[in-house]
C-alpha cells in the first residue's frame, strides 16, 4: 500500500493528517521517562492515535498525493477512496491491516475498529539520533546494612574511670571532630566542584546534541514538493479551494461568480501541473478554517477542499 507510505511521511510534519472516509491519524508529544519495572530510559517522543470521527476532507492528504505521483487533485482522490474501500472490505472479513510504520487495524467482536500504534516508531525530529537503554538499578541500602553489622560486632564505649584517668582523650576527640569537619568542609568544596563541572559538561553536550539535530538530513520517502504559491490578498496558512482549473479563462469566470456571491476570491498562479486553483477565502486559525469549510461544502459545493499551505505575501 503505497498511501500508507505518504501517510508516515505526512505525520512526521503535521499533528493531524485526515484520511478523507476513513478517520485521522494524530500525534500527541511525550516527554522523556523512564520505565521502573524494565530500568529503561525513553527519549521524548510523538505517541501516534487514530480517530474514527475525523473524517471530513481537509485537502492536505489529497494534495499531498496528488504532488508525489504527479496526478491531479480529482484522480488523488479517486485513488483514496478506492485504497479506503479496499480497507473496509478487508477488515469486514476479518483481517488485520497494516499501515508500515505507523500500527495495525482490526476489528473487535463487537464489529469496533481497533487501532494498534507500532511502539519502536518514533515521530519527533527533536529526538533524532537518540534511543532507549537500560541502565542497573542503583542499590543504596547495602552500605548501610554493612556499617550498622560492624557497629553490633565492636561497639565503641567509653566508660567514666576512662575519661578521668586519661583526660588525654578529651583532646584527641576535640582533635578528631575539628579533622572531621575540616574534612567534611573540604568534602563540600570539592563537590560544588564538582557539580560544577558536571554542569558544564552537560551544557556542552546539549550544545553537541541540538548542532548535530540542526545539521542532521531526514531522508523521507518521496519527500513533498515545495509549492511556490503567491496570495497577495489572502494570508494565513489554511485556504479553501473552490476548484482547480486547467483553462484560465474558467478559472476566470468561477471567479466572477463567487465575487457576485458575496465572496472575496483569489485566483493563483498556476501549478506546476499548469492547474489554476481558485480560493474562496484564507485562515490563521486551523478551527476556523475547517468550520469555514463545512459550511462551504454544505451550502455551496460539497468538492471544495482544504489546501495547507504557509504562503508568503
Amino acid at each position: 500500500m503505497q498511501l500508507t507510505t505518504y501517510i508516515s511521511d505526512l505525520l512526521y510534519r503535521y499533528e493531524c493528517v485526515i484520511i478523507p472516509g476513513f478517520g485521522a491519524f494524530l500525534t500527541r508529544y511525550k516527554s522523556a521517562h523512564i520505565d521502573d519495572f524494565t530500568n529503561t530510559f525513553n527519549p521524548p517522543s510523538k505517541i501516534v492515535s487514530f480517530n474514527k470521527q475525523l473524517q471530513a476532507n481537509d485537502g492536505l492528504f489529497a494534495n499531498y498525493v496528488a504532488s508525489v505521483e504527479k496526478c491531479s487533485y480529482e484522480s488523488a482522490l479517486q485513488k483514496i477512496r478506492t485504497f479506503t474501500a479496499q480497507i473496509s472490505r478487508e477488515l469486514s472479513e476479518g483481517k488485520t491491516i497494516s499501515f508500515k510504520n505507523i500500527g495495525e487495524f482490526s476489528l473487535n467482536d463487537e464489529k469496533s475498529l481497533q487501532f494498534e500504534p507500532l511502539k519502536h516508531q518514533n515521530y519527533s525530529t527533536s529526538a533524532f539520533g537518540l534511543s532507549s537503554f537500560v541502565s542497573p538499578k542503583i542499590s543504596r541500602e547495602v552500605y548501610k546494612e554493612t556499617v550498622g553489622a560492624i557497629e553490633k560486632k565492636a561497639p565503641v564505649i567509653f566508660t567514666p574511670e576512662t575519661r578521668e584517668s586519661k583526660p588525654y582523650l578529651k583532646y584527641a576527640a576535640i582533635a578528631v571532630i575539628a579533622i572531621s569537619a575540616i574534612g567534611f568542609g573540604s568534602l563540600k568544596l570539592y563537590e560544588s566542584q564538582v557539580q560544577k563541572f558536571n554542569l558544564a559538561e552537560r551544557q556542552k553536550a546539549n550544545s553537541l546534541v541540538e548542532n548535530q539535530i540542526q545539521e542532521a538530513t531526514f531522508v523521507i520517502e518521496n519527500p513533498l514538493p515545495v509549492l511556490s504559491l503567491k496570495l497577495p490578498k489572502h494570508a494565513g496558512m489554511y485556504h479553501i479551494v473552490a476548484g482547480a482549473y486547467r483553462e484560465e479563462g474558467n478559472a476566470d469566470k468561477k471567479v466572477e461568480q463567487l465575487r457576485d456571491k458575496g465572496f472575496s476570491p483569489l485566483k493563483m498562479e498556476p501549478t506546476r501541473y499548469g492547474l489554476h486553483q481558485v480560493l474562496y477565502a484564507s485562515f490563521e486559525d486551523r478551527i476556523e478554517a475547517l468550520n469555514k469549510l463545512r459550511e462551504i461544502q454544505k451550502t455551496e459545493n460539497a468538492d471544495a477542499w482544504m489546501l495547507v499551505q504557509d504562503i508568503n505575501q
